[in-house]
């Protein structure tokens, strides 16, 4: 029995430790009062559940604990917080799994419980726990996915019917050498076979140059073709839905209209955010205008790189540059320019001159 309160009291020190780090995280890291509450109540009611064990702690014996000098190497190096969170969680649920496993073998009065069908119970709520936490470790994990994207100074939308004679691989030629570091690839009514040729040949054109390219709406074409990542819609894909298919390989990237969208595109696992539309276009219909009034309010959160959207030009962008963007999204401000290389080297200009 003593063998038993000390792996008891083990592993409720392990489950204590491993939810203040990923409690941390959500609070600290990621800014998340609703996932930090979620963790801090997991943390309490897995206090008030280890109270019905009794105390535990005089029988601890660590100086003469066998394990305390046994370790790895893995647990000597951490690549960032996303692995520091990763490594609490599975302690967590280790914790948690052998807590309730020796629990039930606990025989009555054992631990201040005054029957078997206590010691169950107490078990049942161990494993209730752990559930809990399996949930928990998602979330965590897919917020932390985030922060792989740089902010980019000039995105160009790229779609065929933009394009003179529909030549888009012209246009994307003269957008690569005009300076831009991000092409989107745009094209909603091609089936997938040519999309994914196109999105190779993109990939081809751009990543010699160190240019990225975005799939729009297609994380399996993303991925087949190698690109950096994937944007999508309000209505699209969900971001946490795609961080499953693509896991780190691809950023994503989330169209948003409001705060509200875009810390939930944060929350599930979004790398950057299109924040707009910021002037009224014709390339794309939006019911509300965002305009430069949300994009302010975007800095001030300020928790993912953006990408400023929706009828920006030549003649508007300092109104963006003066409310701090760093980053802009254009389509038909370039692919139907009469020199779309001389355009795109203006609006790269323009960016780097007023920074």
């Amino acid at each position: 029995m003593p063998g038993i309160k000390r792996i008891l009291d083990a592993n409720a020190n392990r489950a204590r430790e491993a939810l203040r780090v990923m409690e941390d995280a959500a609070r600290f890291i990621l800014d998340d009062a609703e996932l930090s509450g979620q963790l801090k109540q997991l943390r309490h009611d897995f206090a008030e559940a280890l109270n019905k064990l009794g105390p535990l702690d005089p029988w601890r014996d660590t100086p003469n604990d066998v394990g305390t000098s046994i370790t790895t190497k893995s647990e000597q190096s951490r690549e960032g917080a996303p692995d520091v969170v990763a490594a609490a969680a599975k302690r967590l649920s280790e914790a948690l799994r052998t807590i309730e496993e020796y629990t039930k073998t606990l025989p009555e009065n054992a631990c201040g419980l005054t029957s078997s069908q206590a010691a169950c119970g107490l078990a049942q709520s161990f494993e209730s726990l752990r559930y809990r936490g399996y949930t928990l470790e998602q979330k965590l994990n897919t917020a932390l996915a985030t922060g792989l994207a740089k902010q980019w100074k000039l995105c160009v939308l790229i779609s065929e019917n933009l394009c003179p004679d529909g030549d888009w691989l012209r246009i994307a030629r003269a957008v690569v050498d005009g300076g831009a570091d991000c092409i989107q690839l745009r094209e909603k009514k091609l089936d997938a076979g040519e999309l994914l040729s196109r999105a190779r040949q993109l990939v081809d054109l751009c990543r010699p140059k160190g240019v990225c390219v975005i799939i729009n709406d297609r994380p399996d074409v993303a991925l087949l073709a190698d690109a950096d990542g994937v944007h999508l819609g309000q209505t699209d894909l969900p971001p946490a839905e795609a961080r499953k298919l693509v896991g780190k390989q691809l950023l994503i990237g989330v169209s948003t209209s409001n705060l509200d969208e875009a810390k939930q595109a944060k929350q599930n696992g979004a790398d950057y955010c299109g924040v707009g539309p910021m002037f009224h276009t014709t390339t794309k219909h939006k019911p509300t205008l965002a305009g430069p009034a949300y994009l302010r309010e975007y800095l001030n959160w300020n928790q993912l790189p953006h990408l400023a959207i929706g009828g920006i030009n030549s003649q508007n962008i300092h109104e963006l540059i003066k409310a701090g963007a760093q980053g802009i999204a254009v389509s038909s401000a370039i692919c139907a320019a009469e020199n779309p290389h001389d355009a795109t080297s203006k609006l790269v200009d323009m960016l780097t001159a007023d920074c």
